[in-house]
C-alpha cells in the first residue's frame, strides 16, 4: 500500500467527502494492508452501543472511526495543496546506501 500511518489524506468518495471546493482531510491512524482499508481521524464516524465493562464503566453510545477503503482516498500534498498520486525514486545517500523516496506526481516534492 502506498498510504502510510500519519499521512494526510483527502476523502474522494463516500458520505464524508465534503464539498468540491473544500474536501474533507484527515490523518491516517491505522492501515490494514490485507483488507485494503485505512482508519482516518474524524472520518467515517460510527456509533457503537457498548455494555458497561472494566474499561468503560458507564457503557452507552461511543463514537469512533470505522475503516474506509483505500480507493476512496488520495494522498494530500502540502506543497501543491491538492490531492495527488505517488511516484517513487531511488535516492543514493552515499557509501552504497540507497533508499526509496515517495514523491508527489504533480510537483515532484518529497512527501
Amino acid at each position: 500500500m502506498r498510504i502510510k500511518k500519519n499521512d494526510i489524506v483527502v476523502v474522494r468518495r463516500g458520505r464524508d467527502r465534503g464539498t468540491s471546493d473544500k474536501p474533507k482531510t484527515g490523518k491516517v491512524l491505522h492501515v490494514f494492508p490485507g483488507r485494503d482499508r485505512v482508519i482516518i481521524e474524524g472520518v467515517n464516524m460510527i456509533s457503537r452501543h457498548t455494555r458497561p465493562s472494566q474499561r468503560n464503566q458507564k457503557g452507552g453510545i461511543v463514537k469512533r472511526e470505522a475503516p474506509i477503503h483505500r480507493s476512496n482516498i488520495a494522498l494530500y500534498c502540502k506543497s501543491c495543496d491538492t490531492p495527488t498520486k505517488i511516484s517513487f525514486k531511488i535516492v543514493d545517500e552515499g557509501k552504497g546506501i540507497k533508499s526509496k523516496a515517495r514523491l508527489c506526481r504533480k510537483c515532484g516534492e518529497a512527501i
